[in-house]
């Protein structure tokens, strides 16, 4: 079955740098397209990076956007998420995600991804 393993997160301070790793398994991960979302306690979950099949374009989130970089290894099966000057309102669990060539809804949007890993927990203090 597929699965989306992340791991990486932790305890940092503001300022701090941080990168997180999702491994996939299960899955052609060459044929998928990969995003990073978000979820504060409270708050809905939200889109912050997404990478295409071959990795040659990426977007990114207006409040993540220069500071967090997505990239993906192919030949591990593996995407990251680098984030830098990482602020409190940063603190979340991230969830990497999956979307397949036949997936129509947003990349933007929860909807538009197939497979879900568990997440890992970042927390940034002030």
């Amino acid at each position: 079955q597929v699965q989306l393993v992340e791991s990486g997160g932790g305890l940092v301070q503001a300022g701090d740098s941080l990168r997180v790793s999702c491994a996939a398994s299960g899955l052609t991960f060459s044929s998928y397209a990969m995003g990073w979302f978000r979820q504060a306690p409270g708050k809905e979950r939200e889109f912050v990076t997404y990478i295409s099949r071959s990795g040659g374009s990426t977007y990114a989130a207006d409040s993540v956007k220069g500071r967090f970089t997505m990239s993906r290894d192919n030949a591990k099966n593996t995407v990251y998420l680098q984030m830098n000057s990482l602020k409190p309102e940063d603190t979340a669990v991230y969830y990497c995600a999956a979307r397949g060539l036949r997936n129509g809804g947003s990349a933007y949007r929860a909807g538009g991804y197939d497979y879900w890993g568990q997440g890992t927990q970042v927390l940034v203090s002030s």
